[in-house]
């Protein structure tokens, strides 16, 4: 399966369980990889062929900037809802970084697989 890939976008958002991580906004990085068969775009150069990686990466915005999730893995299915809307994705996978969480680590993560048939 062909792949369509959203690298490192890096936002703030409230999440988390305790009081301090509720009060102001924190970092957060989600890398989106679709799924999706790219035969036709490729032979046709038309954007009506492939998915609008765009589109998706702007309701992920819409998303978090609205959002206050206690779980940085309730975040992570409600993005990979957001991609799985597009019938021509088969599958998606969202990791999601939550740089700081944890003392002595880089970051805390979550990765999720999702397919047309979870739906």
């Amino acid at each position: 399966m062909d792949r369509i890939f959203i690298r490192d976008l890096a936002l703030r958002c409230i999440i988390g369980i305790y009081p301090e991580e509720r009060r102001e906004k924190q970092d957060i990085v989600i890398n989106v990889e679709i799924q999706v068969d790219l035969r036709k775009a490729g032979r046709s150069d038309d954007l009506k062929d492939t998915v609008d990686y765009k589109a998706i990466k702007k309701s992920i915005l819409k998303l978090v900037e609205e959002s206050a999730f206690q779980l940085i893995e309730s975040l992570a299915e409600r993005i990979a809802n957001i991609a799985l809307v597009d019938q021509k994705v088969q599958q998606v996978v969202v990791t999601i970084d939550k740089p700081g969480a944890l003392r002595f680590a880089k970051a805390s993560a979550v990765e999720i697989v999702r397919t047309r048939d979870d739906r």
